[in-house]
């Protein structure tokens, strides 16, 4: 599944389109997954190719019932893209892998520009929101990752889930104290009247107190606006 967002950047996602998770924000569909496509690593490559990308987003669905947790094929996506185009950059935004450091490994190893995964939301309210996800486990990942060689890592932060203006700054903080790199922070859009309802529309000043707060934390790239999603600007995040 491949979309672009033009000035040669798409995203990709991969793994099939059925996710065995069922976090409470988001529009992918929840289930049993389908059999891997371990020719999927070469088919992304060639699409990313033929459509002359010259930076690709790459995620995928959580795949909770492989023994890898999907990160062989992972791997494989990446090299196969560095091999079919060594001058594309590609940011992985990459699940929790279940906080597995083998996982973990293979994606550093693979060494894509950049290296993201989402924090999604506050500590407080990621039982609610991410379901089976953890706020410690996700901070541990990114932190391991920017540990053991990761080039570049990001994370980004849905606000308008009920979330206090003391708990973004703590997220924030704690991101940071994971070394992670860069930060998104947008507005959360209820995707159908089955997910999580919208508490509140954050006014574009308060993103702009997030941005200039984050900044003063340290962060080399900080996105922040009601439009602002994960692969905003995602090309400019690699320098």
């Amino acid at each position: 599944m491949g979309e672009c967002w033009g000035e040669g950047t798409a995203t990709f996602m991969i793994l099939g389109n059925i996710c065995t998770r069922s976090c409470g924000f988001c529009g992918v569909k929840t289930g049993k997954p389908e059999a891997v496509d371990w020719e999927e690593p070469e088919k992304v490559a060639k699409s990313i190719s033929v459509m002359k990308i010259k930076h690709a987003v790459i995620t995928s669905v959580d795949r909770d019932d492989l023994h890898d947790q999907g990160s062989i094929i992972w791997a494989e996506t990446v090299k196969s893209v560095r091999r079919l185009n060594p001058d594309t950059t590609m940011e992985t935004l990459i699940p929790d892998f279940q906080g597995v450091e083998r996982h973990i490994d293979r994606i550093i190893e693979a060494n894509p520009e950049v290296i993201s995964h989402n924090i999604e939301t506050v500590r407080r309210l990621t039982r609610e929101v991410r379901i089976q996800a953890k706020y410690d486990r996700s901070m541990a990942v990114l932190k391991y990752l920017k540990d053991n060689g990761a080039k570049r890592t990001k994370s980004g932060i849905m606000l308008g889930l009920g979330e206090k203006e003391f708990e973004v700054m703590e997220t924030l903080r704690d991101l940071r104290r994971a070394n992670v790199d860069v930060v998104t922070i947008g507005q959360y859009l209820q995707p159908t009247k089955k997910h999580l309802p919208v508490k509140e529309f954050i006014e574009p000043t308060k993103f702009n107190f997030y941005k200039d707060f984050a900044k003063d934390l340290g962060f080399i790239h900080v996105e922040s606006g009601p439009l602002v999603r994960s692969s905003y600007k995602a090309k400019k995040h690699v320098n």
